[in-house]
């Protein structure tokens, strides 16, 4: 039991957890007469390991009877923006690739998944969304590019 314990913090330790997304708001598209309403909503994560950016995505639900009790398998439909909200400044040195953002987008093998790319020559932040699938990914991406430049605006809160 103690060498589980041990394992488990261990694992937790090496999992680094990406962003978490916070609800903005939803907009119907089309509506359904059991159950919830197909709509587009829009989260926002500040990136973890980037203070000064936030992204925002968008991304299609499913509604009637399995879209409302959150058994529906989500479309391969999103956009994603992501700037500046503040002063860039890292916690550590960011690698050239890492996930800032992951969320599933079905009750089993499907996510949509935000990875951080960092262009050197550029000093630009590169942010792509892609669906992935545990069996066949899928080729539906989104990209926003954030230069790392002084801060212009007025200090966050």
């Amino acid at each position: 039991m103690k060498h589980l314990l041990t394992s488990c913090a261990l694992l937790s330790i090496l999992i680094v957890p990406a962003a978490q997304a916070e609800d903005i708001g939803c907009v119907t598209t089309a509506w359904k007469l059991i159950g919830s309403n197909h709509k587009v909503c829009v989260q926002a994560f500040d990136d973890p390991k980037v203070k000064g950016v936030t992204c925002h995505i968008s991304q299609a639900r499913t509604g009637g009877l399995a879209g409302t009790f959150g058994v529906a398998d989500d479309p391969t439909q999103f956009s994603l923006a992501c700037r500046q909200v503040g002063p860039i400044m890292f916690a550590d040195k960011i690698p050239d690739q890492e996930t800032a953002f992951s969320e599933d987008t079905s009750l089993l093998f499907k996510e949509t998944r935000v990875t951080r790319l960092y262009d050197q020559k550029r000093n630009t932040l590169v942010y792509v969304a892609v669906s992935r699938k545990l069996i066949d990914g899928a080729p539906k991406n989104s990209i926003s590019t954030v230069p790392i430049m002084p801060w212009q605006g007025p200090m966050p809160k």
